[in-house]
């Protein structure tokens, strides 16, 4: 079985990492779409734009299920994606809200959903928490950390005082809802700042969990393979990929 992942740029390897982690798949082909990311502060009309253009490149390599890793897609494009595509087209929200949904917590415990502009304003899992039950719902642009770790920029002065800057006035969360994929990758920096308390919501694990039921797959016997592309800069994206994976 082949499977695509898409995202607006790097942060979708943290899916990627998951996916091979589990093994559920042949071949892994990733496009990150780093000559525009981020895509968090476009409009919907550009993001559903650059999200079928993204479709036409996957149309090329005869996958059997695309995944759209970045958030943004999740929340405003996979109807108009999937109307165009010949193989099923899976967000990453959805399996998000489910994930906490199966965790331990109480319907008052404060949740932070932290994301892109484009992704908070679609209130896409702060309407999903709502229908669920839950009432201590936090939801917070964090759009300055995607370009940080697009910049490979996991921890510094430089990570911490955006920290500062977005979290020094919140209430302690129980729960995190990383509503971006660039942001596992400085989960444990969060963790750190929140005191290691919060339960992290991860797009990765939780569409990896999402997929197994879905789609009742196996894990396989040989490791999957895995090919990278990008619209910009491919050596730079290869290189984030060496690193994280």
């Amino acid at each position: 079985m082949k499977i695509g992942v898409f995202d607006s740029g790097a942060g979708g390897l943290s899916v990627v990492k998951s996916l091979l982690a589990d093994n559920l798949f042949d071949e892994i082909i990733y496009y990150g779409d780093t000559a525009r990311v981020p895509y968090g502060p476009k409009d919907q009309n550009t993001i559903i734009r650059y999200s079928l253009e993204a479709l036409e490149f996957f149309n090329n390599f005869e996958i059997d299920l695309l995944i759209t890793a970045c958030n943004t897609v999740s929340a405003y494009a996979l109807p108009e994606m999937n109307a165009q595509s010949s193989y099923p087209v899976v967000g990453v929200i959805e399996p998000g809200v489910l994930a906490l949904e199966n965790s331990d917590l109480a319907k008052n415990d404060n949740i932070l959903i932290m994301a892109t502009r484009a992704t908070i304003t679609s209130r896409r899992y702060e309407l999903a928490l709502e229908k669920l039950g839950h009432t201590n719902i936090t939801s917070l642009q964090t759009g300055l950390f995607v370009p940080l770790v697009e910049e490979g920029i996991f921890e510094g002065k430089l990570l911490d005082a955006t920290m500062e800057h977005y979290f020094s006035a919140i209430e302690q969360p129980k729960a995190i809802i990383l509503g971006c994929t660039h942001f596992p990758l400085i989960g444990e920096k969060l963790k750190s700042y929140f005191k290691d308390e919060p339960i992290l919501i991860h797009s990765g694990e939780a569409i990896v969990e999402y997929l197994e039921r879905r789609y009742d797959l196996e894990v396989k016997e040989e490791e999957a393979s895995l090919k990278i592309f990008a619209s910009d800069n491919v050596a730079g994206l290869r290189k984030i990929a060496d690193d994280w994976l």
